[in-house]
């Protein structure tokens, strides 16, 4: 997907993306304005994105918060806090903006363009949390909610699972101080540029584990790495532990994201769907956030606070 230059057809693939159609849409389009953009109109900052950036800055964090809060009645604070805190980091959500298509789609000034500003980690976060606020705007918090916790569901189940942390950098100080031997890694990939999936495995000790699918090169190589330490043992009691949590907590995350980049969802149904119910929006069958069977659909079909 090549970057969108024309606001009409950025706002009209960000609806595609969402699955969700805005009775304002002008609240869409100040989400995408980055300040670059509305510096070059002549416009006053006050028009970009910012306000709405912070705006869904809370709403992401109270969406991750009430899902685990509810979901891990065992977890003490500071275990829910240790949870939350990689979920809502610039870097997840930056990773996430870029996984559904939103980084083509961010409107920017020429010069912002110019240096890369697609790249940006700080842009696409904050173009993340502005369309998370429009979203809360049009539709209240469960279609927002919705779409925050599908986007989310993959990488909570991955960190209540093995925990936060770098996996690669703790594999290799263990296979060095343990084995001598420094973990070697093989990447392969398949599909479109557009929707490649990769798959890694990591030699160490002898012994070799995966292939691990991920869906850039980086998330292949820490499964693999998380794949390697708990096999050897060296991550098994922390395993058990948070295995044990989840059970306790009614079964670990079992919720289903069936993610589609640029609009080319598979499945039926999506959050936005299930929420505008109670939001008055008009939802759309297609949009990255699908089905999501178990434990996630109660957040979908309830009547929560409009924005």
């Amino acid at each position: 997907m090549t970057p969108v230059e024309e606001p009409e057809e950025a706002l009209q693939i960000v609806e595609d993306i969402l699955g969700y159609t805005f009775n304002d849409t002008s609240l869409l389009y100040l989400a995408l304005r980055h300040r670059s953009y509305v510096n070059e109109l002549g416009l006053p900052t006050i028009e970009s994105n910012e306000r709405l950036e912070f705006l869904g800055d809370s709403v992401v964090e109270l969406s991750v918060t009430h899902v685990i809060y509810e979901d891990f009645p065992d977890y003490p604070e500071g275990e829910l806090t240790k949870l939350r805190s990689p979920l809502v980091r610039g870097k997840a959500l930056a990773g996430v903006a870029k996984r559904i298509g939103l980084d083509q789609c961010v409107l920017l000034g020429r010069g912002e363009e110019m240096t890369g500003g697609r790249e940006k980690q700080s842009i696409l976060a904050d173009t993340f949390e502005a369309v998370v606020g429009a979203l809360y705007l049009d539709g209240g918090f469960d279609v927002a909610r919705g779409f925050v916790i599908s986007c989310l569901e993959q990488m909570i189940q991955d960190i209540v699972r093995w925990g936060p942390g770098d996996h690669k950098s703790e594999l290799q100080e263990l296979a060095t101080k343990r084995l001598k031997s420094v973990p070697r890694y093989r990447i392969r990939d398949e599909g479109p540029d557009h929707f490649k999936t990769f798959h890694a495995t990591v030699q160490v000790g002898g012994k070799s584990f995966g292939p691990v699918a991920g869906s850039s090169k980086k998330e292949a190589e820490q499964a693999a790495a998380r794949l390697a330490l708990v096999k050897f043992g060296w991550r098994k009691e922390r395993e058990a532990r948070d295995e044990g949590r989840a059970v306790r907590a009614g079964g670990g995350p079992r919720g289903h994201q069936d993610g589609a980049r640029g609009g080319r969802p598979r499945g039926a149904g999506t959050p936005a769907k299930r929420g505008a119910v109670a939001g008055g929006g008009r939802a759309r069958d297609g949009g990255v956030a699908r089905s999501a069977p178990g434990r996630w659909r109660r957040f979908f079909s309830r009547s929560g606070p409009r924005g």
